[in-house]
């Protein structure tokens, strides 16, 4: 059947924004009307507001009620995980992962398949595209009940990349990719909203909306090796979003030739040592780039994932906790998620926007909204709405090239309501 254009205007605003991410993070146990006006520093009458509009789009809903210190029992709300889904795409070397997960970032349906990345831009397309249709009518959504509101396409791959115009670039391993505009074909094709980044990105935004640390590196190891940096609470990619190609610093001059052309990068050098079995060798190789990261950048922790990561995370969390302790008191541990922490950080790509949180997301698809007249200027003076960045409420569309909110495209099988909220 045809898609229906999913718009969520009560996202409009900063303020909404604000007030659902505090929903997100109170979780199943759900938080008061006074709670999100204390800690989103709204006067309480603006946040009635703003939850009287989440609860017409049926984003919110009340959850019972808890005993309060004095005067009547207070209201509890929670967020609807099933009032919005996002997919996470992560196209790697040779396989092909996509997942939906549910406005509260739980995931609810997965697929994995076999992918020749160096086949070409097209193929991969339309690989991409067929699986992305089959989870839409697979029996998760049907398990959702009453259709699903896809609000986008959150797109994950090795780098370099241009994540800003939604391009990549010299892809390691595979120039042919150079220049292939993916964001804008996938969007176009599937009718979403969508967004590119690196895997390594995509897998660190989705940790860092978990809290692990303000500032920490994401190690990603599997058929290739690279870094997602979050500084300062917010994703770090640099001024041409180039930032994380942590495999490609040289610690051996005269070692192997790499993928990328160079020689002793440790990419090849922890690739090689896990393809004889040395995974010893492996993670201290790890361990001389997680301690130039750590001394160079001052982070607070490092996280490991991956595939290789994932079949020996003990061993790996060990050696390399091991290699950093005898320079950095720096934790290291293994990244939530396990296998699918970078389709699950694609999703994320999607769903930070509609919490404000787009200080990790790019321009183009979190595009600042315009404060709504019905909730501007209730802001406690001195309250942490007026100093939080916020971003836009939700996907924007994908820029040139794609359709904006509200797209659709002919669909089998379950009712999908796709695009993004709208932009006002």
């Amino acid at each position: 059947m045809a898609g229906v254009g999913a718009n969520l205007p009560a996202l409009r605003s900063h303020n909404a924004a604000l007030v659902l991410d505090l929903l997100r993070t109170a979780g199943e146990g759900g938080i008061s009307r006074l709670e999100l006006a204390d800690a989103a520093g709204l006067t309480p009458q603006a946040v009635s507001k703003i939850v009287a509009r989440v609860r017409e789009e049926g984003l919110v809903e009340e959850a019972g009620r808890r005993a309060s210190t004095g005067g009547k029992p207070r209201t509890v709300l929670r967020l609807v995980p099933s009032a919005g889904h996002a997919i996470g795409l992560h196209l790697d070397r040779d396989e092909l992962t996509v997942v939906l997960l549910d406005l509260a970032g739980s995931r609810v349906d997965t697929r994995t398949v076999p992918l020749d990345l160096g086949a070409g831009a097209e193929p991969v397309v339309a690989r991409a595209a067929t699986e992305v249709e089959t989870l839409l009518t697979g029996p998760a959504p049907e398990a959702v009940g009453g259709g699903l509101r896809v609000l986008g396409l959150g797109i994950a791959m090795p780098g370099p990349l241009d994540h800003f115009n939604g391009v990549t670039q010299k892809v390691t391993g595979f120039p042919q990719w150079d220049g292939f505009p993916l964001r804008d074909v996938l969007s176009a094709r599937l009718g979403l909203p969508a967004v590119l980044d690196k895997d390594t990105n995509a897998a660190a935004l989705g940790l860092a909306l978990h809290g692990p640390g303000t500032s920490f590196a994401y190690l990603h190891l599997g058929t290739g090796l690279g870094a997602g940096l979050v500084l300062g609470g917010a994703l770090y990619r640099g001024e041409r979003t180039g930032a994380g190609e942590f495999g490609h610093q040289i610690i051996q001059l005269d070692g192997p030739e790499c993928t990328c052309g160079k020689r002793g990068c440790i990419e090849v050098l922890c690739l090689r040592a896990v393809a004889r079995g040395d995974l010893a060798e492996a993670a201290r190789v790890l361990a001389v780039g997680a301690t130039n990261l750590v001394e160079l950048l001052d982070i607070d922790r490092v996280l490991l994932g991956g595939r290789v990561v994932a079949a020996a995370e003990d061993e790996f969390v060990r050696g390399v906790g091991a290699g950093l302790a005898a320079r950095n008191a720096v934790p290291v541990a293994a990244a939530r998620g396990g296998e699918h922490a970078v389709a699950d950080g694609a999703a994320q790509l999607v769903l930070a926007p509609v919490f404000g949180r787009s200080e990790a997301v790019s321009a183009p698809f979190a595009a600042l909204a315009a404060e709504d007249p019905d909730d501007g200027g209730d802001a406690v003076p001195g309250g942490s709405a007026a100093g939080r960045p916020h971003g836009g409420p939700g996907p924007g569309g994908p820029g040139p090239g794609g359709p904006g909110p509200g797209g659709a495209a002919s669909h089998a099988g379950p009712a999908v309501k796709r695009g993004g909220p709208e932009i006002h």
